[in-house]
């Protein structure tokens, strides 16, 4: 049977509006079932993507690769999903060789974010938008095998020490050697790798005396490692102090302000305080999240 333009008509005008009420006119992205506003304030290409693509390094216990080199667990997984969650979208992480790359990748447009965790500095917030929600300091590992004596973070003068090329712990050995420069003592011969686990494996090799890392992370080794290490934390005098770590995202996306929102929705449902205490990171975290404090000093 023949349709009649009258029917033909009718039955586009259905479709139209069936079409709407899924999600909006041609080329719009699909809002979800329960978005909340957070997920309106989205960026468009995020929004498109359904999903806030990470980068990360192997970084223990933030990042806790698997040996198929994909599968990811730890602080910063449970993290991206309560956040993901709170922001009605997918979140997924692929693992990058260190620092630099996890930067250039961003500014490329290939990742959307990166949890480090990293220091937030005035020269990053340049490019970045970088969230607080957590602080440190930094401490080394010292072998129980190795012929070092290290008893203190003043015995590591003269010593070498490995860490992760361009991260904190980069910045906090200079302030570590400086001090030992003025103490009349040789400097720290810092040895730059990948990742933690390349630094903790030239510590057990011998490559180095001691490897630097955030106290988070060398109290996950220990507790993994027990018999292995010891460990020593950087001082206030040595330079040391309390650094302000956070999570970066490219000021260019305008994803920063609503990431901010979305930690403070789960500081507020208490989830932050969940993976927190689960991690043991008590000592290091923090009352509720900031954005930008670097430059606003």
């Amino acid at each position: 049977m023949r349709l009649s333009r009258t029917m033909l008509a009718g039955a586009a005008a259905v479709t139209l509006a069936s079409a709407s009420a899924c999600g909006g006119g041609a080329g719009e992205p699909q809002r979800p079932a329960g978005a909340t506003a957070l997920y309106d304030a989205l960026p468009d290409a995020v929004k498109e993507a359904g999903v806030i693509r990470f980068a990360g390094d192997s970084h223990p216990p933030y990042r806790i690769v698997a040996d198929d080199g994909k599968t990811v667990t730890g602080i910063d997984k449970e993290l991206q999903d309560a956040l993901g969650k709170v922001l009605g979208v997918r979140t997924e992480i692929s693992i990058v060789n260190g620092l630099p790359a996890a930067l250039s990748g961003m500014l490329a447009s290939r990742y959307d974010a990166f949890n480090g965790p990293v220091k937030d500095t005035a020269e990053r917030e340049k490019q970045f938008d970088a969230i607080v929600w957590m602080v440190t300091r930094t401490s080394y590992l010292i072998p129980k095998a190795g012929s070092a004596a290290v008893k203190s973070s003043a015995d590591l003068c003269g010593k070498r020490v490995a860490g992760t090329a361009g991260s904190i712990v980069e910045d906090q050995a200079k302030r570590l050697t400086d001090w030992c420069v003025k103490q009349g003592k040789p400097e720290i011969d810092f040895i730059g790798l990948a990742d933690t686990n390349g630094t903790i494996l030239a510590a057990k090799s011998g490559r180095a005396d001691a490897a630097g890392m955030t106290e988070s992370a060398a109290i996950d080794v220990l507790g993994k490692e027990k018999d292995a290490f010891t460990y020593v934390t950087q001082t206030d005098e040595q330079g040391a102090g309390v650094d302000q770590l956070a999570m970066l995202v490219p000021k260019s996306s305008g994803l920063g302000p609503v990431m901010l929102d979305a930690f403070k929705e789960i500081f507020k449902n208490g989830e932050y305080k969940k993976i927190m205490d689960k991690y043991g990171l008590q000592k290091v975290a923090v009352e509720e999240p900031a954005l930008n404090t670097a430059g606003a000093q």
